[in-house]
């Protein structure tokens, strides 16, 4: 008897063929190809612009994929909510890094989030976060479960990042007022830098 082997390819799957070895044939239920997730992508782009996005909060949908918006919305709430500070971040953005030297130099340790590890997770919570709050980029920094924008700006005079914040007097304040764990005093930066 001769046996047939398919090679290893999407929408081929290994079955059994009457008690004797096995063999790869065409499975019922195709698996998504590389072009399936490009189609995919490419619509949840579309429809994000069609409902009134802007192109980059259609790209942070399309990165995304297909989920449970109002779950995954939902997590990043309670996740925002669950310490005084919180700061969604990607560990190599140079934004993420400058803000958490700022914390740290401020004597407050925030509960970090990263969007990046693994990507499938933090794509999701992503777009959330700009549907959330109009903004996708990171950092996104939550103070007393609030949105105070990111590192530099943020999309509004309510959330306008922690820089603005710290040159208006109002940073401070806002950590003192949520509770923000300090780290023994805050650094003295003129001082350092006068060392």
């Amino acid at each position: 008897s001769v046996l047939l082997v398919f090679a290893a390819a999407p929408g081929f799957a290994l079955r059994q063929a009457s008690g004797r070895s096995a063999m790869r044939v065409p499975s019922l239920v195709m698996q998504d190809t590389p072009i399936d997730t490009l189609q995919t992508g490419v619509k949840l782009f579309l429809d994000s612009q069609a409902a009134g996005s802007g192109f980059k909060q259609a790209v942070a949908d399309s990165l995304a994929g297909e989920h449970d918006r109002i779950a995954v919305e939902a997590e990043v709430t309670a996740i925002a909510s669950s310490a005084p500070l919180v700061v969604f971040t990607w560990e190599s953005s140079p934004a993420c890094k400058k803000a958490l030297t700022y914390f740290e130099f401020a004597g407050v340790t925030p509960k970090i989030v990263r969007l990046d590890d693994p990507w499938s997770e933090g794509n999701p919570k992503r777009a959330a976060l700009g549907r959330i709050t109009g903004k996708s980029s990171v950092p996104s920094i939550w103070i007393g479960g609030k949105y105070v924008g990111g590192c530099d700006d943020g999309p509004s005079d309510d959330a306008p990042g922690i820089v603005k914040m710290a040159f208006a007097g109002t940073l401070q304040a806002k950590l003192d007022g949520a509770g923000a764990v300090r780290n023994d005093k805050p650094r003295e930066l003129v001082a350092e830098a006068a060392a």
